[in-house]
This record gives C-alpha cells, sequence and structure tokens, in this order.
C-alpha cells in the first residue's frame, strides 16, 4: 500500500521505494529471476519473448541497411586485448579470465588442472578478436565496406548488479564494420545511432536524446561516442544505446589494411554499436506503473487476452466456442508486419485473478467474455493504458474492425506520456548555485546546461552530487554560452542527470 493508502498491486509503489519497486514488477511479471550464478540472471519466457521482438525489428533493420550476422568464439586469447592499449586498460577490471582446461580430483574435491600456455578473456566486447578476423578478410578496396552483426552474450564482472539494466552476463548484439575512409566509418556511426533512436521511438514508445559522449564518457579506445539517452520515471537517465567511431586505432592495432584503387596501402577506418538487454528494464522503467508492466503493443508478446467468464458449467462449450471463434478472426489481422497474437486464459483461476495476472503481465488489451456478451455479440474491453475499472463494451464486429486502431492510440499514449514526463522534468540551469539546488534536492531530473569541457568539473561533480554529463545534444549545437561553474566560453549546452 502506498504513501496515500491508495491500494495497488504492487508494492513498495514507485513513490515509496523505486528500486524495489522495479525487481517487483519483474516479479510480478514473470520476466526473469535471479540464478545460482552471482550477478547472472534468469530470463524467464515472458522476458525473452520481448527481447525476441527486439531483436527482431532490429535485426530486420541492420540487414536492410546492409549488415551482415556472423558469430565469433566467447573466448578471447588475452594477446589480443593487448594489442589496444586504450582499450584493454577501460576493461581490464571487468574481464573475467580462463586459465584452467580441465578439472581434477584432490582429497575429493573438484579443483581447476591443466593450466593454459595463454588465459582467454571471456568476451567483455568483440573488437579485438573481430578485428584479427578483419585483417584477414580485407585485401583490397573491393572487399569494402564489410559490415557485420553478432548477436552474442558478453560478460563483465560487475559489483553492484540489478536484473536487465545491469548484470555479470548480459545479451546483446554488437555490430562492427570497416570503411576506406573516415567520412564514410562516421557516417555509419551516426547512420546506426539514427537506427536505434528510431527503433526506441517507434517501437519501445521511448523517447531519446541523440548526443555524443564527453571525453571521459567515451567507449574505451574510441575517437567518437555517440549515444541515445532517455530519462525513466524516477528522473533518473538510461543510456539506451551507443554507436562509435573508432578511427583507426584498432585497424593499426590489428593490422587490418586494404589496397586502394590508386595501389596504395591504407589501414581502415572502423565503427561498432551495440544494444542490450538493458532495453528490457528501460522499457520497465519508462511505462510501467503501480498495478505492473505496461508493454508497447509493437513489442507486447500477446496483444489481446481473452479472459472467458464461466459461472455454471453448462454454459462453458458456449462460451468457448464463441472466444475460439474470436480468436481465429483475431490472429487473421496484422499489426506492424506480424499476426496479431492472441490467448485465450483457460486456467482454473477466478475472473479477478486471471485479469489481474495480465495487467501486471502488461498486455495492451484484455477482453472479458461471458453470457452477457455472447447475447449482446459484444466484448467488454480493458486497456492497459487506462485504469482497471475504465473498461467499456463494444460490438464484436467494432472491436474487429478497431483492434488495430486501439493498439496505435495505446502506443501513441505511451509515447506522449513519456515525453510530457521528460518535458516536465528537464530543467535549463543557469548558475552553479542553482544546479547543485536542482540536484541535491528531492525532484532532480535532465539539466542542460553550459559547461567549458573541463574533465576535473565532471570528476567533481560526480563525486559531490553523483551527477554525470549523460552527452552533448546534437539538437543543441552551435548554441554557445558560458559555463555555469567558470564563466567560461562553452560551445554548447549539455545534459547533466543522475544515471544507471
Amino acid at each position: 500500500m502506498n504513501s496515500n493508502k491508495t491500494k495497488t498491486a504492487i508494492t513498495p509503489t514507485r513513490a515509496d521505494n523505486y528500486p524495489e519497486w522495479y525487481q517487483q514488477i519483474i516479479k510480478a511479471a514473470d520476466l526473469a529471476e535471479v540464478s545460482p550464478v552471482r550477478g547472472c540472471m534468469i530470463i524467464k519466457p515472458w522476458g525473452w519473448a520481448i527481447w525476441e521482438n527486439m531483436q527482431r525489428v532490429l535485426d530486420d533493420e541492420f540487414k536492410a541497411t546492409g549488415h551482415k550476422n556472423v558469430y565469433f568464439p566467447l573466448l578471447i586469447p588475452m594477446s589480443f586485448m593487448q594489442k589496444e592499449a586504450e582499450h584493454i586498460e577501460g576493461f581490464a577490471k571487468e574481464c573475467a579470465v580462463v586459465t584452467h582446461h580441465r578439472l581434477a580430483t584432490v582429497d575429493g574435491k573438484l579443483v581447476p588442472a591443466g593450466e593454459l600456455e595463454e588465459p582467454y578473456i571471456i568476451r567483455p566486447t568483440s573488437e579485438t578478436i573481430i578485428g584479427d578476423a578483419f585483417a584477414n578478410w580485407v585485401q583490397s578496396y573491393r572487399d569494402l565496406p564489410l559490415l557485420i552483426n553478432q548477436w552474442a552474450n558478453v560478460m563483465r564482472w560487475e559489483m553492484r548488479t540489478r536484473m536487465f539494466l545491469r548484470t555479470t552476463e548480459f545479451l546483446w548484439q554488437e555490430g562492427h564494420t570497416a570503411h576506406a575512409t573516415s567520412e564514410e566509418a562516421m557516417q555509419e556511426s551516426l547512420q546506426m545511432l539514427d537506427v536505434y533512436a528510431r527503433f526506441a521511438e517507434d517501437y519501445m514508445a521511448m523517447p531519446t536524446i541523440k548526443g555524443e559522449k564527453t571525453e571521459s564518457e567515451r567507449f574505451p579506445g574510441a575517437v567518437n561516442t555517440f549515444c541515445i539517452e532517455s530519462m525513466m520515471q524516477d528522473k533518473k537517465a538510461l543510456q539506451a544505446g551507443t554507436s562509435h567511431f573508432l578511427g583507426q586505432h584498432f585497424s593499426r592495432g590489428f593490422n587490418i589494411k586494404y589496397l586502394s584503387a590508386e595501389g596504395r596501402e591504407e589501414f581502415v577506418w572502423t565503427t561498432s554499436w551495440g544494444v542490450s538487454t538493458r532495453l528490457v528494464g528501460g522499457l520497465i522503467m519508462t511505462h510501467s506503473d503501480d498495478n505492473g508492466l505496461v508493454l508497447p503493443p509493437k513489442l507486447a508478446p500477446t496483444h489481446v487476452v481473452i479472459l472467458p467468464v464461466i459461472h455454471k458449467e453448462e454454459d462453458r462449450t458456449t462460451i468457448l466456442d464463441y472466444c475460439h471463434k474470436l480468436t481465429t478472426e483475431l490472429r487473421e489481422l496484422n499489426y506492424h508486419q506480424r499476426r496479431l497474437s492472441v490467448e485465450i486464459d483457460m486456467r482454473d483461476l477466478t475472473g479477478g485473478e486471471k485479469a489481474w495476472s495480465w495487467v501486471k503481465k502488461g498486455v495492451p488489451i484484455r477482453l472479458e467474455i461471458g453470457n452477457k456478451e455472447i447475447a449482446a455479440e459484444s466484448v467488454y474491453m480493458g486497456r492497459r493504458d487506462k485504469e482497471y475499472k475504465d473498461k467499456k463494451n463494444i460490438s464484436r464486429q467494432e472491436f474487429l474492425s478497431t483492434v488495430v486502431t486501439e493498439l496505435d492510440e495505446l502506443q501513441a499514449n505511451l509515447l506522449q506520456r513519456a515525453k510530457d514526463f521528460r518535458e516536465k522534468n528537464t530543467q535549463v540551469i543557469t548558475t552553479r548555485d542553482a544546479f547543485y539546488d536542482f540536484f541535491k534536492g528531492d525532484e532532480g531530473g535532465f539539466a542542460l546546461a553550459h559547461w567549458n569541457g573541463d574533465p576535473a568539473i565532471e570528476a567533481k561533480l560526480k563525486q559531490e552530487l553523483s551527477v554525470t554529463i549523460r552527452c552533448m545534444p546534437f539538437d543543441k549545437k552551435g548554441e554557445h554560452g558560458k559555463c555555469i561553474f567558470t564563466g567560461e566560453y562553452s560551445p554548447q549546452p549539455v545534459i547533466f542527470a543522475k544515471a544507471y
């Protein structure tokens, strides 16, 4: 029960304890659970179905832009990591290392045996092993551009984990490309950032801010790191995707050269870009409420759930026949390049238990069907973006002709709500005192303020306020002013926020 004593399906509420609310949403929606492996999670069918839908859309986008899927080994030779000094320095503290190749029994206990001549790193990211392959694959300008993508798992040793948002092992895609010119590589980096931003807004209904990371926040070994940042309902930022222009750092480290049309040997220019299962966490925190998960229809595993309301056993056949016929008709409809997904809940539970279980799982549309609906040739409909009791009775035929519109309205409503929330909680700040008041207070959010580019100021704010520069927004380029901390020239305002 929350602070104003209103009964909710999820306790604690967002207002009472946001981190615990997040964990309870995952539990109530049956998305994932903690595994016996420290810092790792088991993704359950409903959570996996959401990730699968994300994969499907993104994979189509990648292929439409000319990328082909590959797969590289999970284990990376230690010597590969050492070929790009800045890269290994950035990941050294997060690496899990394999040093032995078998187990032996000593005094009745299993112990590692057979020490490896060269240790392997469990993949934290694949720039190095892919760079080694690119050196073999690229010989001539005719081999360029080389555009690949990998769907994989990675491991980064995390001290403090939170399901979907930060786990020791997580799932992602990582794109890697090689180009003949820096201009082509930069264009690729920005194109893929646009793909991520469109996906976040069009499918996740999660508005983003596109921009560039500061030098201290760049990916290890990158020349430029570009990102999309989103505001969660606790007003913290979530980095939802990154795209990196790697210049020639990795091509020089791994000797990736090509023979130009003029006969000169040149180093290629490379990029990498990725999103991960933290998108599922972003989806949860952007839209869910104190009654459970709220899913944008374009990514929902099930669009419509049908709840038969059977009070008398003799009515069962008639009601179920009606439900099955409606299901067949609905499944013939298309919703954004896939068949409408419909389930009938046949579980032996009370109507209220059934309905609330689907509210918690975030299904966009619920239909209750009993004798009254059958007599009127109608359905009793509830939408997940509205209050639980806000339901309406409409004719079966009208529902069939408007269900796609209903889903599109729901999708648009979620995006608009998230945009309104971000706008309401973003503040332009022009003085140092106002900045400190903003982040020391209870409200917080995104602060748009001028900064002179000094990394020492970044470090101080991170230490004192746990605030970082999320990005230098593309749409604020050229809006020069004075740094709020020093009064010195600032080329553009940046976004400051507390973040995940």
